[in-house]
């Protein structure tokens, strides 16, 4: 463990989470930043940080800190990590990354031209059961993959105002639900060269369910759903000429897999044995990037490089459902 010290830009659901899967883990919380003083005190009273910060200005500028976990709203990403890279401070940005590749794309420069790392929160990529798919994958154990599916599948609230259905803040399925999917599916098989999507758009002109069929290296294919108005499984399937993975429910969280052979056998279970929700592991691979003197992220399961073909594709998707986020217009 290298010791950094982490602080927290903003107060919400996912920045409540992350404090305390941080906090069980041990790792050093030492401030918080939020737009008011009152929700920064609070925030830091409830998980014991010693400072708390009413502007994400006196976080960033905090000689106290040295990475920054930055947990606004899509829209927001790319300015207040910009603002924490400007000082001096390490970010790990919750995904989606930015919302769309120019932005990714500066950060990479900017992450670059400061020796900083600049990382995706993309947490499921560094939960164990993860760590292991990988592993059977590069064992040989699938065969050839051809193919790979996953859904993300939510109720989530109709008001035109949630942030979910709210266009000014990156609202849709896409990039609060889909963006897990499809980064599963370029994990696995790399970024698509080709990409299908068909979506249905909801009230506000945010997309409520999104589709896509992608191809990839070798002509694999993969599909996913999400949805933030329906309820469907949530697992996930690695099909290979000699086995396939099926991965349980939830599958983006800690959950069981089996690997089962093509004649039926279950060649291996797997079951998670995890503290928390699991958003301390990304952070102890932010950790060791620092600690490794890798700020590109090259040893990490989600190098910044990819996360900016993610958000490439992201934005092939919207251009073929229609979506154009009013930052972008």
């Amino acid at each position: 463990m290298t010791g950094l010290r982490w602080g927290i830009l903003a107060t919400g659901g996912i920045a409540t989470a992350f404090a305390s899967d941080l906090r069980t883990a041990g790792l050093d919380v030492v401030a918080v930043g939020s737009r008011t003083q009152e929700s920064a005190d609070e925030f830091a009273a409830r998980f014991d940080i010693p400072r708390a910060h009413g502007s994400y200005v006196d976080l960033a500028e905090d000689p106290e800190v040295d990475i920054i976990y930055v947990a606004t709203p899509h829209p927001m990403h790319h300015e207040d990590a910009r603002l924490a890279l400007q000082n001096g401070k390490h970010v790990l940005v919750e995904k989606a990354f930015t919302l769309n590749r120019a932005e990714a794309e500066d950060l990479q420069k900017l992450a670059a031209e400061k020796g900083l790392l600049a990382m995706e929160a993309m947490w499921t990529r560094y939960l164990p059961h993860m760590v292991r798919l990988r592993e059977i994958i590069a064992a040989g154990t699938l065969g050839e993959i051809r193919s790979v599916s996953a859904d993300h599948t939510q109720s989530l609230p109709t008001d035109p105002e949630h942030r979910i259905n709210a266009l000014p803040l990156g609202g849709g399925a896409l990039l609060d639900l889909g963006i897990y999917p499809i980064s599963f599916l370029c994990d696995v098989l790399g970024a698509p060269t080709d990409i299908k999507a068909t979506a249905r758009l909801g009230e506000t002109g945010a997309d409520a369910e999104i589709a896509t069929i992608m191809t990839h290296a070798g002509g694999a294919i993969s599909t996913s759903l999400s949805s933030s108005r329906t309820v469907g499984p949530n697992t996930a399937v690695v099909l290979g000429t000699d086995a396939r993975i099926e991965i349980d429910r939830v599958w983006y969280t800690p959950t069981s897999f089996r690997v089962i052979a093509a004649d039926g056998t279950v060649i291996e279970t797997y079951e998670s044995q995890v503290d928390g929700r699991g958003m301390q592991y990304q952070a102890f691979a932010a950790e060791g990037a620092v600690a490794h003197g890798d700020p590109a992220g090259t040893l990490l399961a989600l190098p910044i490089a990819e996360s900016v073909e993610i958000m490439g594709t992201l934005d092939e998707i919207r251009r073929q459902i229609g979506v154009v986020y009013p930052s972008e217009s």
